[in-house]
């Protein structure tokens, strides 16, 4: 019985699956640009980052860095 009440209060509505991936995309697009700026550019994107220290690639850094961005503001 418990189990059920938990996974009850664990499901998001649609309207909020949807509002995060907005914010997600929103996020991924304005750190990516940021990035593949400094990428261009020659300097050390990854310190302006939070999260994208020890990534191994840009997407993975922009990613990791959207997850600390994101759990910030929501």
């Amino acid at each position: 019985m418990s189990e059920m009440i938990n996974e009850t209060n664990n499901t998001f509505s649609h309207k909020e699956n949807l509002s995060d991936l907005m914010i997600f995309v929103a996020c991924y697009l304005v750190l990516f640009t940021v990035a593949l700026l400094g990428q261009l550019i020659g300097v050390h994107w990854k310190t302006w980052l939070s999260g994208s220290e020890d990534s191994q690639n840009i997407f993975m850094g922009i990613e990791a860095a959207v997850y600390t961005f994101m759990s910030h503001i929501i």
